[in-house]
């Protein structure tokens, strides 16, 4: 049997501090989305990496792999984005295997008007409170930990190119 490598004090504080972010800013910004447009915050993501692709249209593999999430919870979300008219799913016209989820004209609406809300709610829970010097310290440190968690880097985090 192996022994417990216990965190150091200092681990420790990183640890909570760390645990208390993931618990509070999740919670905060569903609380936000669900308040201001009804969505729940991984439905805004999904309407997102829609709207971040140029014909506004993803098989659903590629759509939970931009998600960062599970093709079924991505199935599940695109269901109920469903209902509410905002994504519409289809058969994938290039080998008539899978589904393609698209944005429909009325979820980029949503897309376009939700999102002014939700990132000043970013900018205040995370960006507000650092300095430009500690903004790129939180990348480096969430892409070490990324690389860690992910070494063959199929974890999707890069914003798309601006024109």
């Amino acid at each position: 049997m192996t022994e417990t490598r216990w965190l150091t004090d200092t681990q420790q504080c990183a640890w909570r501090k760390f645990a208390a972010l993931m618990t509070v800013v999740p919670a905060t910004l569903d609380n936000q989305l669900q308040r201001d447009a009804g969505l729940t915050h991984f439905g805004y993501w999904v309407l997102a990496m829609l709207g971040e692709h140029p014909e506004r249209a993803l098989r659903m593999s590629e759509l939970a792999a931009r998600s960062n999430a599970s093709p079924s919870r991505v199935s599940h979300v695109v269901a109920r984005l469903e209902q509410q008219g905002w994504v519409r799913r289809q058969r994938a016209c290039s080998d008539g295997r899978g589904n393609v989820a698209e944005l429909t004209e009325a979820g980029y609406e949503k897309l376009v008007a939700s999102a002014p809300g939700h990132v000043e709610k970013v900018r205040d829970l995370i960006f507000d409170g650092l300095s430009e010097a500690q903004v790129r310290q939180l990348d480096e440190l969430c892409a070490a930990m990324l690389a860690h968690l992910d070494p063959e880097g199929n974890l999707t985090t890069a914003p798309p190119k601006r024109d």
